[in-house]
Protein backbone atom coordinates (compact mmCIF):
# COMPACT_ATOMS: atom_id res chain seq x y z
CA UNK A 1 0.00 0.00 0.00
CA UNK A 2 1.52 3.43 -1.05
CA UNK A 3 2.31 5.70 2.16
CA UNK A 4 2.28 9.75 1.60
CA UNK A 5 3.85 12.45 3.38
CA UNK A 6 2.26 16.15 3.17
CA UNK A 7 4.25 19.12 3.70
CA UNK A 8 2.86 22.71 5.12
CA UNK A 9 4.47 25.59 3.75
CA UNK A 10 3.93 28.83 5.12
CA UNK A 11 5.98 31.81 3.23
CA UNK A 12 5.43 35.46 3.67
CA UNK A 13 2.57 35.98 2.08
CA UNK A 14 0.99 32.58 0.74
CA UNK A 15 0.53 29.13 2.83
CA UNK A 16 0.81 25.83 0.51
CA UNK A 17 -0.01 22.30 1.56
CA UNK A 18 1.39 19.34 -1.11
CA UNK A 19 1.10 15.62 -0.68
CA UNK A 20 3.73 13.42 -1.85
CA UNK A 21 4.54 9.90 -2.27
CA UNK A 22 7.62 7.84 -1.67
CA UNK A 23 8.94 9.00 -5.06
CA UNK A 24 8.89 12.27 -4.68
CA UNK A 25 5.75 12.64 -6.96
CA UNK A 26 3.40 15.69 -6.25
CA UNK A 27 0.04 14.25 -5.69
CA UNK A 28 -2.18 17.50 -4.95
CA UNK A 29 -1.45 20.68 -3.22
CA UNK A 30 -3.73 23.36 -2.26
CA UNK A 31 -2.60 27.42 -1.75
CA UNK A 32 -4.60 30.26 0.22
CA UNK A 33 -3.54 33.85 0.26
CA UNK A 34 -2.54 35.39 4.02
CA UNK A 35 -4.03 39.33 3.84
CA UNK A 36 -0.79 41.43 4.92
CA UNK A 37 -1.64 44.62 6.90
CA UNK A 38 0.74 47.59 7.19
CA UNK A 39 -0.37 49.44 10.28
CA UNK A 40 2.47 52.15 9.70
CA UNK A 41 4.86 52.02 7.38
CA UNK A 42 7.97 49.27 7.44
CA UNK A 43 5.23 47.09 9.92
CA UNK A 44 4.11 43.63 7.84
CA UNK A 45 1.76 41.70 10.08
CA UNK A 46 -0.84 39.48 9.73
CA UNK A 47 -3.78 37.43 11.95
CA UNK A 48 -2.50 34.77 14.09
CA UNK A 49 -5.71 32.68 13.91
CA UNK A 50 -6.71 33.63 10.75
CA UNK A 51 -3.08 32.24 9.89
CA UNK A 52 -3.65 28.85 10.88
CA UNK A 53 -7.12 28.73 10.16
CA UNK A 54 -5.88 29.06 6.53
CA UNK A 55 -3.23 26.39 7.43
CA UNK A 56 -5.90 24.03 8.44
CA UNK A 57 -7.75 25.25 5.04
CA UNK A 58 -4.84 24.23 3.17
CA UNK A 59 -4.58 20.79 4.70
CA UNK A 60 -8.13 20.00 4.06
CA UNK A 61 -8.42 20.90 0.13
CA UNK A 62 -5.07 18.73 -0.34
CA UNK A 63 -6.35 15.97 1.19
CA UNK A 64 -9.80 16.19 -0.85
CA UNK A 65 -8.04 17.31 -4.14
CA UNK A 66 -5.92 14.31 -3.88
CA UNK A 67 -8.65 11.55 -3.10
CA UNK A 68 -6.34 9.72 -0.60
CA UNK A 69 -7.39 8.25 2.65
CA UNK A 70 -6.15 10.05 5.58
CA UNK A 71 -4.55 6.91 7.21
CA UNK A 72 -1.76 6.53 4.38
CA UNK A 73 -0.81 9.60 5.29
CA UNK A 74 2.08 8.66 6.99
CA UNK A 75 3.45 12.55 8.59
CA UNK A 76 3.13 15.73 8.62
CA UNK A 77 5.82 18.44 8.84
CA UNK A 78 6.03 22.43 8.35
CA UNK A 79 8.33 25.02 7.25
CA UNK A 80 7.74 29.00 7.02
CA UNK A 81 9.59 31.76 6.05
CA UNK A 82 12.28 32.50 8.98
CA UNK A 83 12.77 35.27 11.44
CA UNK A 84 9.31 37.53 12.25
CA UNK A 85 7.38 36.38 15.46
CA UNK A 86 4.63 34.69 16.73
CA UNK A 87 3.88 35.04 20.51
CA UNK A 88 1.81 32.41 22.50
CA UNK A 89 0.47 34.71 25.30
CA UNK A 90 -0.58 33.15 28.61
CA UNK A 91 -4.23 33.45 27.97
CA UNK A 92 -3.65 30.41 25.84
CA UNK A 93 -4.41 33.03 22.36
CA UNK A 94 -2.01 34.46 20.05
CA UNK A 95 -0.78 37.62 22.15
CA UNK A 96 -0.21 39.79 19.33
CA UNK A 97 -0.19 40.00 15.35
CA UNK A 98 2.23 37.75 13.56
CA UNK A 99 4.94 40.01 12.74
CA UNK A 100 6.65 38.88 9.09
CA UNK A 101 9.80 38.67 7.79
CA UNK A 102 9.71 41.41 5.89
CA UNK A 103 9.15 43.68 8.73
CA UNK A 104 11.73 46.73 10.10
CA UNK A 105 10.33 48.34 12.59
CA UNK A 106 13.43 47.13 15.09
CA UNK A 107 15.52 48.55 12.98
CA UNK A 108 17.22 50.73 15.84
CA UNK A 109 18.76 47.94 17.65
CA UNK A 110 20.94 46.33 15.76
CA UNK A 111 22.45 49.27 14.93
CA UNK A 112 22.52 49.91 18.63
CA UNK A 113 24.06 46.67 19.56
CA UNK A 114 26.39 47.21 16.50
CA UNK A 115 27.60 50.64 17.88
CA UNK A 116 27.92 49.60 21.38
CA UNK A 117 30.18 46.51 20.65
CA UNK A 118 26.81 44.09 22.37
CA UNK A 119 26.79 42.05 18.96
CA UNK A 120 30.42 41.89 18.69
CA UNK A 121 30.90 40.38 21.88
CA UNK A 122 28.11 38.08 21.62
CA UNK A 123 29.12 37.11 17.61
CA UNK A 124 31.18 34.02 19.03
CA UNK A 125 27.85 32.80 20.16
CA UNK A 126 25.30 33.70 17.48
CA UNK A 127 27.72 33.75 14.62
CA UNK A 128 25.39 35.60 12.84
CA UNK A 129 24.72 39.29 12.04
CA UNK A 130 21.88 41.06 13.71
CA UNK A 131 18.66 42.02 11.92
CA UNK A 132 15.62 43.84 11.95
CA UNK A 133 13.38 41.18 11.13
CA UNK A 134 15.11 38.54 13.93
CA UNK A 135 13.10 37.75 17.04
CA UNK A 136 15.88 38.82 19.03
CA UNK A 137 15.35 42.69 17.69
CA UNK A 138 11.58 42.26 17.35
CA UNK A 139 11.42 41.17 21.29
CA UNK A 140 13.52 44.10 21.71
CA UNK A 141 11.13 46.41 20.60
CA UNK A 142 8.43 44.54 21.72
CA UNK A 143 9.47 45.46 25.67
CA UNK A 144 10.16 49.04 25.05
CA UNK A 145 7.12 49.51 23.08
CA UNK A 146 4.40 46.65 24.28
CA UNK A 147 5.54 46.34 27.35
CA UNK A 148 2.13 44.34 28.43
CA UNK A 149 2.06 42.19 25.31
CA UNK A 150 5.87 41.33 26.14
CA UNK A 151 4.86 40.24 29.69
CA UNK A 152 1.73 38.17 28.77
CA UNK A 153 4.00 35.78 26.29
CA UNK A 154 4.08 32.26 27.37
CA UNK A 155 5.59 31.24 24.52
CA UNK A 156 8.29 32.73 21.53
CA UNK A 157 7.48 31.34 17.78
CA UNK A 158 8.79 31.53 14.51
CA UNK A 159 5.87 31.22 12.43
CA UNK A 160 5.98 27.29 11.79
CA UNK A 161 6.82 26.42 15.29
CA UNK A 162 3.62 28.43 16.16
CA UNK A 163 1.25 25.98 13.07
CA UNK A 164 3.18 22.70 14.78
CA UNK A 165 1.93 23.89 18.12
CA UNK A 166 -1.36 24.36 17.07
CA UNK A 167 -1.39 20.92 15.39
CA UNK A 168 -0.29 19.43 18.35
CA UNK A 169 -0.74 21.55 21.57
CA UNK A 170 3.49 20.67 22.24
CA UNK A 171 5.62 23.62 22.46
CA UNK A 172 9.34 22.89 20.61
CA UNK A 173 11.66 25.09 18.87
CA UNK A 174 12.86 23.94 16.05
CA UNK A 175 16.40 23.86 14.91
CA UNK A 176 17.23 25.30 11.84
CA UNK A 177 14.73 28.03 12.59
CA UNK A 178 15.64 29.11 16.05
CA UNK A 179 19.11 29.01 15.30
CA UNK A 180 18.76 32.36 12.92
CA UNK A 181 16.42 34.22 15.40
CA UNK A 182 19.79 36.13 17.59
CA UNK A 183 18.58 34.55 20.32
CA UNK A 184 21.01 30.96 20.89
CA UNK A 185 23.94 29.79 21.04
CA UNK A 186 24.48 28.15 18.21
CA UNK A 187 27.52 26.23 18.40
CA UNK A 188 26.69 24.62 21.81
CA UNK A 189 22.58 24.42 20.51
CA UNK A 190 21.73 25.72 23.58
CA UNK A 191 19.90 28.64 24.90
CA UNK A 192 22.34 31.18 26.96
CA UNK A 193 20.65 33.39 29.69
CA UNK A 194 24.03 35.60 29.85
CA UNK A 195 23.39 36.13 26.18
CA UNK A 196 20.34 37.38 26.48
CA UNK A 197 20.71 39.76 29.60
CA UNK A 198 23.02 41.07 27.35
CA UNK A 199 20.71 42.16 25.13
CA UNK A 200 18.32 43.56 27.66
CA UNK A 201 15.40 40.46 27.07
CA UNK A 202 16.26 37.74 29.75
CA UNK A 203 13.00 37.45 30.93
CA UNK A 204 12.55 35.71 27.41
CA UNK A 205 14.46 32.67 28.32
CA UNK A 206 11.58 30.80 30.03
CA UNK A 207 9.73 31.59 27.07
CA UNK A 208 11.24 29.68 24.44
CA UNK A 209 10.27 26.24 23.99
CA UNK A 210 12.66 22.64 24.04
CA UNK A 211 15.00 22.83 20.79
CA UNK A 212 14.37 19.80 18.66
CA UNK A 213 15.53 18.91 14.91
CA UNK A 214 13.71 18.68 11.83
CA UNK A 215 13.42 14.86 11.00
CA UNK A 216 12.47 14.19 14.98
CA UNK A 217 8.62 13.63 15.93
CA UNK A 218 7.20 16.74 17.79
CA UNK A 219 3.92 15.68 18.52
CA UNK A 220 0.85 13.95 16.87
CA UNK A 221 -2.33 15.70 15.37
CA UNK A 222 -4.77 16.57 17.76
CA UNK A 223 -8.69 16.05 17.81
CA UNK A 224 -9.16 19.72 17.35
CA UNK A 225 -6.88 19.83 14.61
CA UNK A 226 -7.76 16.74 12.89
CA UNK A 227 -11.75 18.02 12.60
CA UNK A 228 -10.25 21.38 10.84
CA UNK A 229 -8.10 19.35 8.54
CA UNK A 230 -9.53 15.74 7.79
CA UNK A 231 -5.93 14.10 9.22
CA UNK A 232 -6.39 11.49 11.47
CA UNK A 233 -5.93 11.79 15.25
CA UNK A 234 -2.77 10.97 15.91
CA UNK A 235 -1.33 11.16 12.35
CA UNK A 236 2.48 11.73 13.52
CA UNK A 237 4.20 15.39 13.48
CA UNK A 238 8.11 16.20 12.26
CA UNK A 239 10.03 19.41 13.36
CA UNK A 240 9.52 20.41 10.12
CA UNK A 241 12.64 23.70 9.24
CA UNK A 242 12.94 27.20 7.99
CA UNK A 243 11.98 27.22 4.54
CA UNK A 244 15.60 27.85 3.09
CA UNK A 245 16.34 24.47 4.17
CA UNK A 246 13.78 22.81 3.18
CA UNK A 247 14.30 24.18 0.28
CA UNK A 248 17.96 23.35 0.10
CA UNK A 249 16.91 19.85 1.48
CA UNK A 250 14.33 19.65 -1.71
CA UNK A 251 17.48 20.42 -4.18
CA UNK A 252 19.32 17.51 -2.85
CA UNK A 253 21.40 20.21 -0.98
CA UNK A 254 23.89 17.22 1.33
CA UNK A 255 27.38 17.90 0.34
CA UNK A 256 29.04 20.98 0.84
CA UNK A 257 29.60 20.87 -3.29
CA UNK A 258 26.40 22.63 -3.62
CA UNK A 259 25.53 26.23 -3.31
CA UNK A 260 21.95 27.10 -3.99
CA UNK A 261 19.56 29.96 -4.30
CA UNK A 262 15.73 30.93 -3.75
CA UNK A 263 14.34 33.58 -5.97
CA UNK A 264 11.05 34.05 -3.75
CA UNK A 265 10.08 37.05 -0.97
CA UNK A 266 13.30 36.89 -0.07
CA UNK A 267 17.01 36.19 -1.64
CA UNK A 268 18.35 33.47 -0.35
CA UNK A 269 21.78 31.99 -1.62
CA UNK A 270 23.30 29.43 0.57
CA UNK A 271 25.74 26.25 1.43
CA UNK A 272 26.50 23.97 3.52
CA UNK A 273 29.40 23.51 6.02
CA UNK A 274 30.95 21.84 8.47
CA UNK A 275 32.43 25.09 9.99
CA UNK A 276 30.63 28.16 10.09
CA UNK A 277 32.47 31.47 8.33
CA UNK A 278 33.07 33.55 11.56
CA UNK A 279 35.25 36.48 10.14
CA UNK A 280 32.25 38.45 9.93
CA UNK A 281 32.03 38.39 5.86
CA UNK A 282 28.86 36.31 6.25
CA UNK A 283 25.28 37.59 7.23
CA UNK A 284 23.70 34.33 9.00
CA UNK A 285 25.15 30.85 10.25
CA UNK A 286 22.47 28.92 11.54
CA UNK A 287 22.04 24.85 12.14
CA UNK A 288 21.37 23.26 8.71
CA UNK A 289 18.46 20.35 8.49
CA UNK A 290 21.30 17.82 8.68
CA UNK A 291 23.00 17.51 11.80
CA UNK A 292 26.58 18.14 11.82
CA UNK A 293 26.30 21.21 9.26
CA UNK A 294 25.88 24.54 9.44
CA UNK A 295 23.87 26.62 6.60
CA UNK A 296 25.94 29.51 5.25
CA UNK A 297 23.34 31.98 4.01
CA UNK A 298 23.50 35.60 2.68
CA UNK A 299 20.11 36.50 2.41
CA UNK A 300 17.45 39.82 1.89
CA UNK A 301 13.80 40.42 1.25
CA UNK A 302 14.75 41.76 -2.49
CA UNK A 303 13.71 39.10 -4.40
CA UNK A 304 10.79 37.97 -6.71
CA UNK A 305 8.01 39.61 -4.13
CA UNK A 306 9.26 42.89 -5.93
CA UNK A 307 8.05 41.70 -9.51
CA UNK A 308 4.16 40.83 -7.32
CA UNK A 309 4.45 44.55 -5.91
CA UNK A 310 4.74 46.09 -9.68
CA UNK A 311 2.07 43.32 -11.24
CA UNK A 312 -0.65 44.30 -8.31
CA UNK A 313 0.17 48.16 -8.75
CA UNK A 314 0.68 48.95 -12.27
CA UNK A 315 -0.63 46.10 -14.31
CA UNK A 316 -4.35 44.71 -14.52
CA UNK A 317 -4.54 41.37 -14.22
CA UNK A 318 -7.88 41.37 -15.85
CA UNK A 319 -6.46 42.27 -19.27
CA UNK A 320 -5.33 38.75 -19.94
CA UNK A 321 -7.82 36.47 -19.56
CA UNK A 322 -7.12 33.59 -21.29
CA UNK A 323 -3.56 34.66 -20.71
CA UNK A 324 -1.26 34.18 -18.10
CA UNK A 325 0.06 37.70 -16.68
CA UNK A 326 3.74 36.47 -16.21
CA UNK A 327 3.54 34.79 -19.98
CA UNK A 328 2.92 38.95 -20.80
CA UNK A 329 5.59 39.89 -18.45
CA UNK A 330 8.35 37.34 -20.29
CA UNK A 331 7.31 38.39 -23.54
CA UNK A 332 8.05 42.27 -22.20
CA UNK A 333 11.27 41.62 -20.98
CA UNK A 334 12.49 39.48 -23.87
CA UNK A 335 11.30 42.48 -26.19
CA UNK A 336 13.57 44.75 -24.90
CA UNK A 337 18.20 43.47 -24.79
CA UNK A 338 19.74 44.18 -21.46
CA UNK A 339 22.37 46.15 -23.56
CA UNK A 340 19.21 48.45 -25.06
CA UNK A 341 17.87 49.29 -21.30
CA UNK A 342 19.59 51.55 -19.53
CA UNK A 343 16.83 51.58 -17.10
CA UNK A 344 18.02 50.21 -13.21
CA UNK A 345 16.07 49.34 -10.31
CA UNK A 346 16.92 48.90 -7.00
CA UNK A 347 14.19 45.43 -5.31
CA UNK A 348 13.88 46.72 -2.30
CA UNK A 349 10.40 47.39 -1.52
CA UNK A 350 10.55 45.13 1.46
CA UNK A 351 13.85 45.57 2.33
CA UNK A 352 17.28 46.50 1.38
CA UNK A 353 20.55 44.65 1.30
CA UNK A 354 22.65 47.47 1.22
CA UNK A 355 21.31 49.91 3.84
CA UNK A 356 18.92 49.10 6.72
CA UNK A 357 16.28 51.98 5.28
CA UNK A 358 16.93 51.41 1.65
CA UNK A 359 14.23 51.91 -0.52
CA UNK A 360 12.58 50.63 -3.59
CA UNK A 361 13.99 52.83 -7.16
CA UNK A 362 13.72 52.87 -10.49
CA UNK A 363 16.76 54.85 -11.79
CA UNK A 364 16.94 56.59 -15.10
CA UNK A 365 13.42 56.63 -16.38
CA UNK A 366 12.25 58.90 -19.32
CA UNK A 367 9.62 59.96 -21.87
CA UNK A 368 11.14 56.80 -24.39
CA UNK A 369 10.82 54.24 -21.64
CA UNK A 370 8.10 51.65 -21.35
CA UNK A 371 6.90 48.99 -19.41
CA UNK A 372 8.49 46.56 -20.70
CA UNK A 373 11.71 48.70 -19.37
CA UNK A 374 10.51 48.62 -16.48
CA UNK A 375 9.83 45.29 -16.29
CA UNK A 376 13.04 44.45 -17.36
CA UNK A 377 14.68 46.27 -14.78
CA UNK A 378 12.77 44.41 -12.25
CA UNK A 379 13.91 41.05 -13.71
CA UNK A 380 17.44 42.34 -13.90
CA UNK A 381 17.38 44.18 -10.12
CA UNK A 382 16.68 41.04 -8.43
CA UNK A 383 19.04 39.27 -10.16
CA UNK A 384 22.05 41.74 -9.39
CA UNK A 385 20.88 41.99 -5.34
CA UNK A 386 21.72 37.96 -5.86
CA UNK A 387 24.29 38.17 -7.26
CA UNK A 388 25.80 40.59 -4.54
CA UNK A 389 24.93 37.78 -2.04
CA UNK A 390 26.56 35.29 -3.69
CA UNK A 391 29.53 37.37 -4.59
CA UNK A 392 29.87 37.08 -0.74
CA UNK A 393 29.50 33.62 -0.31
CA UNK A 394 31.91 32.49 -3.37
CA UNK A 395 34.87 34.53 -1.70
CA UNK A 396 34.58 32.59 1.47
CA UNK A 397 34.35 28.99 -0.60
CA UNK A 398 35.15 27.33 -3.57
CA UNK A 399 33.36 28.47 -6.81
CA UNK A 400 30.59 25.24 -7.86
CA UNK A 401 30.53 23.35 -10.73
CA UNK A 402 26.31 25.50 -10.73
CA UNK A 403 23.93 26.80 -8.60
CA UNK A 404 20.88 25.28 -7.94
CA UNK A 405 17.66 27.31 -7.73
CA UNK A 406 14.15 27.41 -6.79
CA UNK A 407 11.34 29.88 -6.00
CA UNK A 408 8.84 31.85 -7.92
CA UNK A 409 10.97 32.88 -10.51
CA UNK A 410 12.04 29.19 -11.11
CA UNK A 411 9.12 29.67 -13.45
CA UNK A 412 10.36 32.01 -15.85
CA UNK A 413 12.98 30.27 -18.56
CA UNK A 414 13.91 34.02 -19.40
CA UNK A 415 14.96 34.60 -15.99
CA UNK A 416 16.40 31.58 -15.30
CA UNK A 417 18.72 32.05 -18.45
CA UNK A 418 19.31 35.74 -16.75
CA UNK A 419 20.28 34.27 -14.06
CA UNK A 420 22.83 32.07 -15.42
CA UNK A 421 24.06 35.08 -17.44
CA UNK A 422 24.56 37.38 -14.72
CA UNK A 423 26.28 34.78 -12.65
CA UNK A 424 28.24 33.35 -15.20
CA UNK A 425 27.15 30.18 -13.88
CA UNK A 426 25.35 27.12 -14.62
CA UNK A 427 21.87 27.01 -12.89
CA UNK A 428 19.94 23.61 -12.14
CA UNK A 429 16.68 23.65 -11.30
CA UNK A 430 14.58 20.63 -9.87
CA UNK A 431 11.02 19.39 -11.27
CA UNK A 432 9.33 20.02 -7.76
CA UNK A 433 7.62 23.43 -8.20
CA UNK A 434 6.05 23.22 -4.29
CA UNK A 435 9.57 23.09 -3.11
CA UNK A 436 9.90 23.94 0.15
CA UNK A 437 6.64 22.00 0.71
CA UNK A 438 8.47 19.01 -0.50
CA UNK A 439 11.57 19.44 1.65
CA UNK A 440 8.77 19.25 4.57
CA UNK A 441 7.26 16.17 3.11
CA UNK A 442 10.78 13.99 3.36
CA UNK A 443 11.16 15.16 6.85
CA UNK A 444 8.00 13.73 7.44
CA UNK A 445 9.46 10.38 5.51
CA UNK A 446 12.52 10.58 7.45
CA UNK A 447 10.83 10.96 10.62
CA UNK A 448 8.18 8.30 9.82
CA UNK A 449 11.09 5.84 9.28
CA UNK A 450 10.65 5.41 5.76
CA UNK A 451 14.43 7.09 4.90
CA UNK A 452 16.87 6.30 7.37
CA UNK A 453 18.23 10.37 6.58
CA UNK A 454 17.70 13.54 4.21
CA UNK A 455 20.57 12.10 2.34
CA UNK A 456 18.80 8.72 1.14
CA UNK A 457 15.42 10.59 0.84
CA UNK A 458 16.69 13.17 -1.81
CA UNK A 459 18.44 10.21 -3.27
CA UNK A 460 15.34 8.50 -3.67
CA UNK A 461 13.25 11.76 -3.84
CA UNK A 462 14.64 14.77 -6.11
CA UNK A 463 15.21 15.04 -9.79
CA UNK A 464 17.34 17.87 -10.80
CA UNK A 465 15.88 19.33 -14.70
CA UNK A 466 18.24 20.73 -17.62
CA UNK A 467 20.90 22.70 -16.93
CA UNK A 468 20.43 26.42 -18.59
CA UNK A 469 24.32 27.71 -19.37
CA UNK A 470 25.39 30.92 -19.38
CA UNK A 471 25.68 33.25 -22.88
CA UNK A 472 29.36 34.32 -22.35
CA UNK A 473 28.25 37.40 -24.67
CA UNK A 474 25.67 38.44 -22.33
CA UNK A 475 27.52 37.92 -19.01
CA UNK A 476 30.23 40.42 -20.18
CA UNK A 477 27.28 42.51 -21.09
CA UNK A 478 25.95 42.16 -17.37
CA UNK A 479 29.09 42.22 -15.84
CA UNK A 480 29.25 45.75 -16.74
CA UNK A 481 25.36 46.85 -15.98
CA UNK A 482 26.03 45.07 -12.42
CA UNK A 483 29.01 47.87 -12.17
CA UNK A 484 26.50 51.13 -12.76
CA UNK A 485 24.04 49.00 -10.54
CA UNK A 486 26.38 48.80 -7.49
CA UNK A 487 27.44 52.54 -8.01
CA UNK A 488 23.65 53.86 -8.11
CA UNK A 489 22.70 51.57 -4.71
CA UNK A 490 26.06 53.03 -3.11
CA UNK A 491 25.00 56.61 -4.35
CA UNK A 492 21.52 56.47 -2.73
CA UNK A 493 23.32 54.99 0.45
CA UNK A 494 23.92 58.85 1.22
CA UNK A 495 20.39 60.20 1.41
CA UNK A 496 18.38 57.06 3.09
CA UNK A 497 18.56 58.30 6.69
CA UNK A 498 16.80 61.60 5.66
CA UNK A 499 13.47 59.34 5.21
CA UNK A 500 10.94 58.11 7.97
CA UNK A 501 10.99 54.40 8.56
Amino acid sequence: MAKYAIGLDNGGTVIKAAIFDEEGKEIAHFSKQTPIFTPKSGYTERDMEDLWQNNCLCVKGALEKSGIDPKDIVGVAVCGHGKGLYLWGKDGKPAYNGIVSTDSRAWKYPEKWEKDGTWEKLYPKVCQKFMACQQVSLLAWMKEYEKEVYDNIEWVFSVKDYIRFRLTEEAYSEATDISGSGLMDIKNVTFDKELLKELGIEEVYDKLAPIKYSYELCGRITEEAAALTGLLPGTAVAGGMFDIDACAIGMNVTTPDELCTIAGTWSINEFISKTPVTDGSIAMNSLYAIPGYYLIEECSATSAGNLEWYLSQCMDKTQYEGKSIYDEVNELVSSVSPEESNVYFLPFFYGSNAHPLGKGAFIGLTMYHTKAHMLRAIYEGVVYSHKTHIDKLLAARERPRAIRMAGGATNSKIWVQMFADVLGLPVETVTVKEIGAFGCAMAAFVAAGKYKDYTEAAGKMVCISDTVYPNDEMHKIYQEKYKVYRKISDALDTVWSEFQV
